[in-house]
């Protein structure tokens, strides 16, 4: 009978959602989601995870002169998406073209050749086939100027919606073949410069008989 008691004074029984975010009053309900959708990592895994290997040489060499998935999915989605950039700003040329004389029969400054802009097309589908073959044979550095020159050509067009992603894509690759670059060079200890570690030179002083 107490135990009913005690149960109709607390009142009614409350559901898990109402539990979760009403729990004790000197707990956040920031701290009581963290702590019912995250889980802690486990002490065991933590200690018994290893440190990760450093790469050997003939990794990081194949790392700079092959791309990996990442930067090649990004090529094969940008090939084909670059092409179809180039026609659709051929065409929209083409079609908003001015007229080649004004209405008192002097030449227009703002009409532009089609041939021109049909040359600029061929263009634009040729960098973008670059682009494709880049990404296809996994040549990061070739990917990354492709993709740079396509960004800066369409920008100059003032289309810097299409050509900002581009420069930002080819800027990213190109940063990250520079960096694949140094780690082999710090790996194998040449500098091709002055400066750095570099093999003692012999002493050739010579010394006279005495």
């Amino acid at each position: 009978m107490a135990l009913r008691g005690d149960r109709e004074n607390s009142g009614p029984r409350r559901g898990i959602w109402q539990r979760l975010l009403h729990g004790r009053e000197d707990t956040p309900v920031g701290e009581r989601l963290r702590a019912a959708v995250l889980k802690d990592p486990q002490p065991s895994q933590e200690s018994t995870a290893e440190p990760p290997k450093p790469a050997s040489v003939e990794e990081l060499q194949n790392a700079e002169r092959f791309a990996d998935d990442r930067e090649r999915f990004l090529g094969l989605i940008a090939a084909p998406l670059a092409a179809a950039i180039g026609f659709f700003i051929a065409n929209y040329l083409i079609d908003h073209n001015p007229a080649a004389y004004l209405s008192n029969g002097h030449p227009n400054p703002a009409h532009g050749s089609v041939g021109t802009y049909h040359a600029l097309e061929l263009v634009l589908l040729a960098v973008a086939v670059a682009m494709l073959a880049s990404a296809w044979y996994r040549k990061r550095l070739f990917l990354g100027i492709a993709m740079a020159l396509y960004g800066l050509g369409v920008f100059n067009l003032h289309y810097w919606g299409f050509g900002v992603p581009f420069l930002l894509a080819g800027a990213w690759l190109l940063v990250r073949a520079y960096r694949a670059h140094q780690a082999v060079r710090d790996a194998t200890g040449s500098t091709g410069g002055t400066g750095g570690t570099s093999r003692p030179r012999p002493n050739k002083r010579y010394t006279p008989p005495a």
